[in-house]
């Protein structure tokens, strides 16, 4: 049952070959079987059959089905779920139950998906390798030696596994597109206030937008036109209607690149060779190539990590030890209540971006880093805003290396940021961006391809992604 499409799996539903009941019973053995790859914290077994059974006598009672009717789809440990536990993979938070779902869960149970469980992430989202979550680190399916990326690596191995159809992320720098890259599937982070953030634990709320990973565009587009829409429940979403067209008639476009990326010596030989392959095909295609120097690109990793880790610190202030989650036992006073509970609940990787972020907004230093950040990432805003005005796209690979081996950057921090040096410009700048599975090295391992377009431009995007898709080559 290994579905590259929702259709698919709905024309075999509608025609009676499968039912619901054995595709999700078909999802719970793959888990069980695949469990060592620790994608799942929690599977919600008996509650999927049941929902299965309700969805398969709706069919046969001849009744309306949502557009998502059959779709087994994960959430990421950080999207709330009515009445389920969830944790942001963080002992901090183990054993709390969410008295309410998230926006992006109401509206896909709206349309009948199945929700089947929540996935393993890097704790509270923080991280490229999902090496930094409280409950261990997640396999690569393709190689079980290697990382799947991060943060939202539960989620993407489970798609590329054959665990689930589709699985829901959070992208703050990379997280949704780096992991899909890794795994070798298709990853989307929406324009950021596209999708409500309500119900998703907050890392860096100006940056944070949920989207997710599947196997095909036209899936894309699916979940896309159901979790997006204006939201009154979180004021950053707009109020946009949400339409996407697969019909492209062929347009020739015009995409930027940054030739700069050729040239760099932080990037592997085998990632500048595929990039160089697809800006080729592209101009063989008769789409228009045009570099692009782009000049800040050394200021993108100091400009996210110091903002982002400004506002962790602010939003991870909550988790303290008194009102949920983990409470240090014993305490003499409230200061070592909160000094002890958040020392034994949060992991070494959160504790050095709360307190990398405590720095950058201490009165000493908030006009030196902070506040310089933010102008440049208001300079960054407007050029990429004037760019993608003459141009149609932008072009970057996803990542700068195929993925790595377990255990191989967690001694530099430094050099694991840099695996987000790609991803991390769209969440500054709050514009959509995708990535595709297009190529793969000599040894198989794949590397995926980064398209983003200006904000608000999803459609172009998608149809875009859907002719490279069709295109596509080894």
């Amino acid at each position: 049952m290994n579905y590259q499409t929702i259709r698919e799996i709905q024309s075999d539903l509608l025609s009676n070959k499968i039912s619901v009941g054995q595709l999700v019973n078909y999802y719970l053995e793959q888990i069980k079987e695949q469990s060592f790859l620790n994608c799942f914290l929690e599977v919600y077994n008996e509650e999927v059959i049941s929902s299965a059974k309700i969805l398969d006598d709706k069919l046969k009672a001849g009744q309306k089905i949502g557009k998502l009717f059959g779709l087994v789809i994960a959430l990421k440990d950080n999207i709330v779920y009515k009445n389920h536990h969830v944790s942001a993979s963080s002992k901090i938070l183990k054993g709390y139950v969410s008295p309410y779902s998230a926006t992006v869960v109401e509206r896909l149970l709206a349309e009948d998906a199945i929700i089947i469980g929540r996935t393993n992430c890097d704790e509270f989202a923080m991280g490229s390798s999902n090496e930094n979550a409280a409950f261990g680190p997640v396999l690569n399916p393709i190689d079980n030696t290697r990382v799947p990326g991060g943060s939202s690596g539960g989620s993407a191995a489970a798609v590329k596994a054959n665990l689930c159809h589709a699985a829901l992320g959070s992208d703050t720098g990379g997280s949704i597109r780096q992991p899909a890259s890794f795994c070798d599937i298709i990853g989307f982070k929406p324009s950021y206030g596209s999708t409500s953030r309500y119900g998703l634990i907050a890392y860096a709320s100006s940056f944070d937008q949920i989207g997710s990973f599947t196997k095909s565009v036209d899936d894309q587009i699916l979940i896309y036109e159901t979790i997006a829409g204006k939201d009154p429940l979180d004021a950053t979403t707009a109020n946009r209607k949400i339409s996407v067209s697969n019909d492209n008639s062929d347009k020739k476009y015009t995409i930027a690149y940054f030739p700069e990326i050729l040239e760099s010596e932080g990037i592997s030989e085998e990632v500048k060779n595929a990039s160089k392959i697809f800006i080729e095909k592209q101009k063989a295609l008769g789409h228009t190539i045009k570099p692009y120097h782009f000049k800040y690109m050394e200021y993108l990793i100091p400009i996210y990590y110091v903002l982002t880790t400004a506002e962790a610190s602010s939003n991870l202030a909550r988790f303290d030890g008194v009102r949920y989650g983990h409470r240090h036992k014993d305490s003499k006073d409230l200061e070592e209540l909160y000094v002890k509970s958040r020392s034994e609940g949060f992991g070494p990787e959160v504790k050095r971006r709360i307190m990398l972020g405590t720095f950058v907004l201490s009165s000493g230093f908030y006009d030196a880093y902070y506040t310089q950040a933010q102008k440049v990432r208001r300079m960054l805003h407007n050029e990429l805003s004037a760019l993608l005005k003459e141009t149609d796209f932008l072009f970057t690979p996803t990542c700068p290396s195929v993925p790595f081996k377990i255990g191989e950057k967690t001694n530099n921090p430094i050099e694991m940021y840099f695996a987000d040096l790609f991803t991390v410009l769209a969440n500054i700048v709050g514009m959509p961006a995708i990535t595709l599975p297009l190529y793969k090295n000599e040894a198989g391992l794949p590397i995926g391809m980064q398209i983003m377009s200006n904000t608000w431009e999803e459609e172009k995007l998608f149809q875009y992604s859907h002719e490279l898709m069709k295109s596509k080559n080894f």
